[in-house]
């Protein structure tokens, strides 16, 4: 199960959690859609298992464009501040604001745009705190330049997560958040693109665990190199439509991906 309302997470100096759940919480009362993403959404969704902390490290949130002044006009009630010329110019897609304790945030609005666009409207309303518990997956799958925190972060998901079947229902039902299969597997037989790059960052991680034992949390619930070979499986196996097959035909030939670079505000 993830962080329940009022749980208090482990106290650490410099730890955006604790302010990041507060908006989080207080959003999900007030009925404003405003989800976490990112490296905390992972420590929210597996509350059992070693976080992974860094100084300096922003709060990212996601929302949709229907409520994205809803969203706004709470954080501004909530002490951020808006950055109100960036917001002007990119707030269809991207908001930034200050918080209180002047710690960075990030409102990604509809989609996260990065190697590939992650389109998170499908599963966003089935948990109060995050993102779907697989879109957070793929936001860190869909990085081709894999560096060793995505790589913990994708493990840890793994780790503290089941991978299966939703049955094609929108809600996480009573056993809590897990890896939605159909969701992975729809997104990736309808894109070569995402396909190419979240299935060699699977075929990675085996050499990547080995090489660097503290990457598999302790405590795992699952066996993360175990779930990873049911996620490629469903990769491999999915049915996929002429336009993945005409983009399978040429191949590494063509980048199918982006470098993002930051954002300046």
């Amino acid at each position: 199960m993830g962080v329940q309302p009022g749980e208090a997470p482990e106290a650490v100096a410099d730890d955006p959690l604790p302010e990041a759940i507060a908006l989080a919480e207080g959003a999900h009362r007030a009925g404003v859609g405003l989800k976490l993403l990112g490296g905390l959404a992972v420590r929210v969704l597996t509350p059992g298992l070693p976080p992974r902390l860094r100084p300096g490290q922003d709060m990212d949130f996601a929302c949709l464009s229907k409520g994205r002044k809803a969203t706004a006009a709470f954080l501004e009630d909530n002490g951020c501040v808006p950055d109100r010329r960036f917001n002007n110019l990119n707030g269809d897609r991207q908001m930034y604001f200050t918080a209180p304790s002047g710690r960075p945030v990030d409102v990604m609005v509809d989609r996260l745009t990065m190697c590939h666009v992650l389109d998170f409207r499908p599963g966003y309303w089935r948990l109060p705190f995050t993102l779907d518990a697989i879109d957070v997956l793929l936001s860190k799958l869909q990085i081709f330049e894999l560096n060793e925190k995505d790589a913990r972060d994708i493990l840890q998901l793994l780790a503290g997560l089941p991978a299966r079947d939703s049955g094609g229902g929108s809600e996480a039902g009573a056993a809590g958040p897990f890896l939605d299969i159909n969701r992975f597997g729809q997104l990736l037989a309808g894109d070569w693109g995402w396909w190419r790059t979240v299935t060699g960052n699977l075929e990675k991680l085996p050499a990547l665990a080995a090489d660097k034992s503290g990457l598999v949390p302790v405590g795992a619930r699952y066996d993360p190199l175990a779930q990873a070979r049911q996620l490629a499986d469903v990769a491999e196996s999915v049915p996929k439509g002429m336009k993945w097959k005409l983009r399978a035909n040429v191949g590494d030939r063509v980048r199918w991906y982006e470098l993002p670079e930051e954002v300046g505000h």
